[in-house]
């Protein structure tokens, strides 16, 4: 059994943010974030007292924040010193910096983890996944959102243009089909749901907001995580937040035209699984070459339209 580090139990300087904090103020501005906090509540349910539960990646602490009010006593945990910083100034205390695809916690801790767009910034994403099997306790719940690699989709060309690359975010690799998540978990979970968001306007809408973020941090070194918007970075753009906001009604229209294109996948990948004794598994393949979870899911993944 490991054990948690003393030094990341020590107290923190700073408690939680107010409401009116700058990093909450974005969220309340990015139909993105709203929704990925939207499924992975809605996957969460409410958090029993006396759980304890973990969130990984934790989206510079906005969702960090708003997962503890579901319940219960949660921890966040990020890669990069700046990530965890914008984290703890948000939620305060229970906050650890990450040494690769290791976690400082004791075996059976965790009621849940929730691992938030991190395994695309880890080298070992698979040693991740055991070692949120490890931390766990038995039957407990695991949910993992990622970036959704599915095929003709437009919107990845025209960022490479832009020069929102995957290195510029810090990915590792650029996201993940279902079939491949299902693979990384299939040795200690057993997936229980699997479902994309964020279709075409979000995601365009989104891309417009990080273009404005990496001309805004032009000459800066991204750092694991990608560019992460601190409070110097967000005086500057004030001007730019004010016309967003004033916008945002607009933007929240053709964010509606999304649910006109549910008949295609989304690109971001969200999935539920339940924890179950460690046993390595061969994924079954179909004569047509599909897995089995393709074939459960309808279709060959990815192949929806190019939106």
């Amino acid at each position: 059994m490991s054990t948690m580090s003393h030094q990341t139990l020590a107290p923190q300087a700073q408690g939680p943010a107010a409401p009116d904090d700058w990093h909450l103020r974005l969220f309340e501005k990015s139909l993105l974030k709203q929704a990925k906090l939207a499924e992975i509540a809605g996957l969460i349910g409410k958090v029993a007292d006396g759980q304890a539960w973990l969130d990984l990646g934790g989206d510079n602490g906005v969702i960090s924040y708003h997962l503890r009010h579901l319940g219960g006593t949660w921890h966040s945990a990020d890669l990069d010193e700046k990530s965890v910083a914008s984290i703890r100034r948000l939620v305060g205390e229970r906050v650890h910096q990450l040494q690769g695809a290791r976690l400082p916690f004791e075996d059976g801790m965790f009621d849940g983890v929730v691992v938030i767009d991190m395994l695309e910034h880890v080298q070992d994403d698979a040693q991740l996944i055991a070692e949120c099997h490890r931390v766990l306790k038995p039957a407990a719940r695991l949910i993992v959102n990622v970036p959704h690699m599915k095929k003709r989709a437009i919107l990845r060309p025209i960022r490479r243009l832009l020069g929102l690359t995957d290195a510029r975010h810090g990915h590792v690799r650029p996201g993940y089909t279902e079939s491949e998540l299902f693979d990384l978990l299939k040795n200690g979970f057993d997936v229980q749901e699997a479902r994309t968001y964020s279709r075409f306007f979000v995601e365009s809408l989104d891309t417009l907001i990080q273009l404005v973020a990496r001309r805004m941090n032009r000459g800066q070194d991204p750092g694991r995580k990608g560019n992460v918007i601190d409070e110097q970075d967000f005086r500057k753009m004030k001007k730019a937040f004010r016309w967003y906001s004033w916008l945002y009604p607009v933007f929240q229209f053709a964010a509606g035209m999304d649910a006109l294109l549910g008949f295609t996948k989304g690109y971001s990948l969200i999935m539920r699984a339940r924890r179950r004794p460690w046993r390595p598994r061969r994924t079954p393949v179909l004569s047509d070459g599909r897995s089995i979870a393709e074939a459960a899911l309808g279709g060959k993944i990815g192949s929806a339209a190019p939106f």
